[in-house]
């Protein structure tokens, strides 16, 4: 089945009982209001006048179900007629670990809810305590299974870098993640927002920045852990915005093409084990996906020089095979 065309509402902040050091929900989702009925209403009706169909209605950026139940009853009505109607196929929803039960799931999928998104952040409980979630990884555990057990796909949002965090804690929380069964997950590294208490710790040095560089080198360490347990990464890095581009982020891991770097990471890594055997002086093609060709490049053709010189080689060619599928092929050596 094709993916379903994602129709976005933003909830801000809107339901959390917490102020997360990190957060400012309204700078990263780029919308200053939370959403009401009548906003998605008004979106629905552009959307049906547009002639789209089988759209899935997302409410992102706040915790849905901390919110007033009259809220999230009003939101959820709101989509209703859409529904019947097969404008809305379906609706997902993000929220917190601890503010799900078996009672409101089983609300939600009455209203046509299929997917929640679980804000973990991390399975370190020193890491959720310096970082303000309000909740502990048993909480993550707790949820995950309540949302698998309700028959609603279940994504696992986490973070890198955050206070209290290293290398060696956000892997073992990406393997305690993908250990849950998942149906996808998103990784996004920690960003310094403007007016947060994380900028106030960072510019006050309780806080070291979590760089893009850092990001890329945990993430390449993280993807093929989900991706071994056959979890999707559907998301690497924050969706850039143009709040978040013109000084809302401050410092840390923002990059408009995170996951790219990530990949094109991950990619070298294997390429490096690949060329262990191949002699010095040699010209070499590497054959990968056609999707994958950049990726295995470089930005600015970074892998193809690294490789070269790590490797003392003649030449290097990256060259699409469609065979290929996820793998890398070692095409030709030539000495």
């Amino acid at each position: 089945m094709a993916r379903a065309r994602i129709l976005p509402i933003f909830v801000p902040h809107l339901g959390c009982p917490n102020d997360c050091v990190f957060c400012d929900q309204k700078r990263i989702s780029g919308s200053p209001l939370p959403a009401s009925g009548r906003d998605v209403t008004e979106a629905l009706e552009r959307a049906r006048e547009q002639g789209l169909s089988g759209l899935e209605l997302a409410f992102y950026g706040g915790s849905f179900t901390a919110v007033s139940p009259v809220l999230q009853r009003e939101l959820l009505a709101a989509a209703e007629p859409y529904r019947r109607d097969g404008t809305v196929r379906s609706i997902r929803l993000s929220t917190r670990p601890d503010a799900v039960d078996a009672d409101i799931l089983a609300f939600l999928r009455e209203h046509g809810v299929r997917t929640v998104e679980l804000g973990a952040q991390s399975m370190d409980d020193g890491v959720l305590a310096a970082s303000g979630r309000g909740h502990t990884a048993a909480d993550t555990v707790r949820a995950a299974g309540l949302v698998k057990a309700a028959g609603l796909k279940l994504i696992l949002q986490m973070m890198t870098g955050l206070p209290g965090s290293s290398r060696e804690k956000d892997v073992e929380s990406a393997r305690r993640l993908a250990a849950l069964g998942p149906d996808g997950a998103r990784v996004y590294p920690t960003v310094i927002v403007k007016n947060t208490a994380l900028e106030d710790m960072w510019r006050a040095g309780t806080y070291k920045e979590h760089t893009v560089a850092d990001a890329v080198e945990v993430c390449a360490d993280i993807l093929p852990i989900f991706e071994a347990a056959g979890v999707p990464v559907i998301r690497l890095g924050l969706n850039p915005t143009a709040e978040l581009s013109h000084g809302g982020a401050v410092a840390g891991a923002y990059h408009p093409a995170l996951g790219e770097l990530v990949r094109s990471e991950t990619l070298r890594r294997r390429a490096e084990k690949l060329l262990r055997d191949v002699p010095p002086g040699s010209s070499v093609t590497l054959g990968v996906a056609p999707d994958r060709v950049s990726a295995m490049t470089g930005q600015h053709r970074g892998n193809i020089w690294a490789l070269k010189e790590g490797f003392s080689l003649a030449s290097l060619t990256v060259k699409p095979v469609e065979s290929a599928g996820e793998d890398i092929l070692l095409v030709d050596v030539r000495t």
